[in-house]
């Protein structure tokens, strides 16, 4: 397998630049995402008047938009799919409501749908006026901090953040920092404290990199290749504010070489895998997927931990992937203490069919399989939501997809 794959702008980095642009009033956005996730945020933020805004099966829509619609002190409603009415939204309204928001449910308490009913007016700034105070837990979503931190500058006084817990995701955490920070709003990092004091956000254009989430599948491509395969893949920088650039060093062990070419290029090449393989995915939950299938196919022992958030994503992640993984001959077994091992005594890829219960990493992550043998991914049009292209990139490099993609 050889050539050239083109993956999509980073739907974080893209995300969080549409709401940073909106509480700024300009600058121009280059290579924004073209994944579902985007597309949506940009069409919700261009009709600010909606009675409902829907976010579908978007986390970071939902999240993002609860804050920055509660705190320009829209009066609205904000729903979402089937599945986001599962997925919790206590501990970012409770921030919110503490910060003057007026936000009620309009089902079951702690989840979406809300109702949003503007917000009670705070003081005048005043130069002695300390941030207010909010403690927030971070083992649960990074989503809700970064939501929290966006609207923050815009406050008569600021905000100040106690983290307390293990705090997943931080990367995630210091992209927002960082482009708070390329648009002109500062976010003193004291560790547990996040502190930001008030002040402007200026119109700034900014250019989106790549996204190294959905480079992973490519990386997984590689370790799954024959010897002698490589790949190319453009537009990721070597200093990322990305956490799943993580993937560089777990697929070293998986047996793929990372070479830096200039441009915002790389290569991956295929080597030699580990005996063994063991890794935290705290800071990377989106990789998990795709290093659980890939240590499987190649029969690594690995055990995985920091896999905390993955019960509450587009599905629940860990229950799938111990039944689509069981298809196969191999397990994800929960020994205790957060820790999950991958075994695979006798794998095999024997015309298959994976499920992907509504989750775009599902069938991205067991798509590299098909290196193997026939495989068949139900309702394969779920990969709009991050990486609308993928089966075409398939195509480019030499995959048969003889059934329509989508």
């Amino acid at each position: 397998m050889r050539g050239t794959a083109q993956v999509p702008a980073s739907k974080s980095e893209s995300n969080r630049a549409l709401i940073i642009q909106a509480l700024a009033g300009g600058g121009q956005l280059h290579n924004l995402s073209d994944a579902n996730d985007t597309q949506l945020m940009q069409r919700l933020l261009q009709n600010p008047a909606a009675p409902v805004f829907d976010a579908e099966d978007a986390g970071t829509v939902m999240r993002f938009l609860t804050a920055y619609l509660a705190m320009t002190g829209r009066q609205t409603g904000l729903t979402g799919t089937a599945r986001m009415q599962e997925r919790p939204i206590a501990v970012l309204v409770d921030a919110l409501r503490e910060l003057g928001a007026r936000i009620e449910y309009a089902g079951q308490e702690g989840y979406p749908p809300l109702r949003l009913r503007g917000r009670t007016p705070q003081p005048a700034t005043a130069e002695e006026m300390e941030p207010i105070e909010l403690t927030v837990r971070g083992d649960i979503s990074s989503q809700y901090i970064s939501a929290l931190l966006m609207i923050a500058p815009t406050l008569p006084a600021g905000l100040r953040i106690w983290l307390t817990g293990k705090v997943g995701s931080r990367p995630y955490i210091r992209m927002t920092q960082a482009l708070m920070q390329h648009f002109g709003a500062v976010c003193r990092d004291l560790g547990t404290v996040l502190e930001v004091r008030p002040q402007s956000y200026q119109p700034t254009d900014y250019t989106v990199e790549g996204d190294w989430s959905a480079a992973s599948y490519w990386y997984a491509m590689v370790a799954l290749a024959p010897e002698g395969s490589h790949l190319t893949l453009p537009t990721l920088r070597r200093y990322s504010w990305q956490g799943d650039q993580a993937i560089v060093g777990i697929m070293a062990q998986l047996g793929v070489h990372t070479e830096f070419l200039a441009d915002e290029t790389l290569r991956l090449t295929k080597t030699a895998p580990a005996a063994r393989i063991t890794q935290d995915f705290t800071d990377c939950p989106d990789l998990a997927q795709t290093v659980a299938v890939v240590a499987a196919a190649l029969g690594v022992p690995a055990t995985l931990t920091g896999l905390e958030s993955l019960r509450i994503k587009e599905t629940d992640r860990i229950a799938a992937l111990q039944t689509e993984l069981g298809k196969f001959g191999a397990a994800l077994t929960d020994v205790g203490e957060g820790r999950f091992d991958v075994s695979a005594e006798n794998f095999r890829v024997e015309g298959q069919t994976v499920a992907t219960y509504h989750d775009h990493r599902m069938a991205m992550a067991f798509a590299p399989l098909a290196l193997l043998g026939e495989i068949h991914i139900e309702a394969s049009q779920v990969v709009r939501k991050s990486y609308p292209q993928f089966w075409q990139e398939l195509e480019k490099v030499g995959f048969s997809l003889p059934a329509p993609a989508v």
